[in-house]
């Protein structure tokens, strides 16, 4: 044996077994675990019951016969029920004087509630996370909102904490991206992501129909989750991210202003409902599409797709690579279009009609709360795969696609009414209640909202 040459080539084959061994370790850092989430649900004395619902349009003297009719007429169609959530200042009738500490308190009661049980329920201690990642639209506090948990919890100096404002309904899995390329370049990390809308200050209070609309859909509630990169705790975990697509379309003026915060003619600040939302976010969606189905569509099913899609109009099949579709709660309207362009059946969107029918249009979270009832349902075996989609204003259409790491049957937030969804019959409460706007007969309405001075 030639010792000479043996010698020569022994640094080369150590070199190529570490350069081997950096990039394994590299991609098995890249892995992305859901270890728990939690979803918050307010206390009972927050519920925004039917005749409530009713007397808070009541007391808007900004409002006249056509807009309590449309007001009406939109919570009977919104799809959501009578056990929803709004803040304490909308409780106690205040909503057109809210204040920051009201904003505030709504945070802080979230936050405490959910964080409170994720470190718990997962014996990790605040001091462990390394990352932390908070999503709120509509509320900008100084300092932020990261910086008050960072001080609430003692976390330590070293903590890598981002603070997102204006990324709309779609925010969560923007700030799952972020964390996802974080974990690229650091080892067993523990991060921590929270999202949630304010709801207290940006209640809208005069009578611009595109901006009062926002009142009907949206509602109290947040979710904090835990995540890590730690293949060491890959059994702990629910789930784990396979892929995530985000599509922006903030270079078409109208998707851009289809939906925004703005102040109407009288200076009242409120969020703003263009009408060409609906073809925006199909567009946005249509777009989506295009760059996740390769990612989770078999080449099989991609074929004939294409090939069939030359003589006819065949929609891909999305069942084929996804087992549960996790569709954003905007409303019903948004449900029913996505359900028919992508060929979905009734069952596969009823953990989203359910989910806005039990806690509303709760913003960014609204997605975790759909998975929330798939997995109280025991319907997350592991394998599945869960794709989540979201729309944000901007325009924004972000997705993404997890896979079931174990059987999953967390009661979490739907625990104590799990049973009774979907309903046997389901009754619309608003529409028994305020049904007569339908009529040409104004006397209920005068009857009922005599005391405003502009019916």
């Amino acid at each position: 044996m030639d010792f000479d040459k043996a010698a020569t080539f022994f640094p080369f084959v150590i070199y190529l077994i570490f350069l081997l061994y950096k990039i394994v370790d590299k991609r098995r850092n890249q892995c992305c675990y859901l270890i728990h989430y939690e979803c918050h649900k307010p206390s009972d004395d927050r519920k925004l019951g039917i005749k409530f619902s009713g007397d808070m349009i009541a007391r808007n003297r900004n409002l006249g016969i056509a807009e309590h009719k449309f007001l009406l007429r939109a919570i009977i169609n919104s799809g959501i029920g009578e056990e929803t959530y709004v803040p304490r200042n909308i409780i106690e009738c205040r909503e057109d004087s809210s204040t920051l500490e009201d904003a505030i308190a709504e945070m802080d009661e979230f936050f405490i509630d959910t964080l409170d049980k994720l470190f718990e329920k997962n014996a990790v201690s605040p001091q462990e996370i390394d990352v932390l990642v908070v999503n709120v639209a509509l509320l900008a506090a100084v300092p932020s909102l990261s910086a008050r948990i960072v001080s609430h919890y003692k976390m330590r100096d070293d903590i890598k904490t981002f603070n997102l404002s204006g990324m709309g309904c779609s925010a969560s899995l923007i700030s799952i991206n972020l964390v996802e390329n974080i974990f690229k370049s650091r080892k067993n990390v523990f991060a921590v992501v929270i999202t949630s809308e304010s709801i207290a200050p940006n209640w809208y209070t005069g009578n611009d129909k595109s901006m009062i609309l926002t009142n009907c859909l949206f509602r109290s509630g947040g979710c904090s989750m835990l995540l890590t990169n730690n293949r060491a705790l890959r059994s702990r975990a629910k789930l784990r991210l396979k892929c995530l697509v985000r599509t922006h379309l903030g270079s078409i003026d109208e998707s851009h202003t289809c939906c925004l915060q703005k102040e109407d003619d009288q200076g009242r600040l409120g969020f703003f409902l263009s009408k060409n939302l609906p073809k925006t976010a199909t567009r946005a969606f249509t777009k989506n599409i295009i760059y996740l189905a390769p990612k989770v569509v078999p080449l099989k099913e991609l074929i004939r797709y294409v090939v069939s899609k030359i003589f006819t109009k065949r929609t891909l099949n999305l069942k084929s690579g996804i087992d549960h579709f996790c569709l954003h709660p905007g409303g019903t309207a948004v449900i029913q279009e996505v359900r028919v362009k992508l060929g979905l059946s009734d069952k596969d969107v009823e953990p989203s009609k359910m989910t806005l029918h039990r806690f509303g249009n709760t913003s960014a979270s609204s997605l975790w709360y759909v998975l929330g009832y798939m997995e109280a349902k025991k319907r997350l075996k592991k394998g599945n795969k869960v794709w989540m989609v979201s729309f944000g204003s901007g325009f924004k259409c972000n997705s993404c696609v997890w896979e079931v790491a174990r059987d999953l049957e967390d009661g979490n937030v739907w625990g104590d009414k799990i049973d009774n969804y979907p309903p046997e019959n389901m009754a619309n409460p608003y529409m028994e209640q305020y049904g007569w706007v339908y009529e040409a007969n104004l006397k209920p309405l005068v009857a009922q909202y005599g005391k405003n001075k502009n019916i």
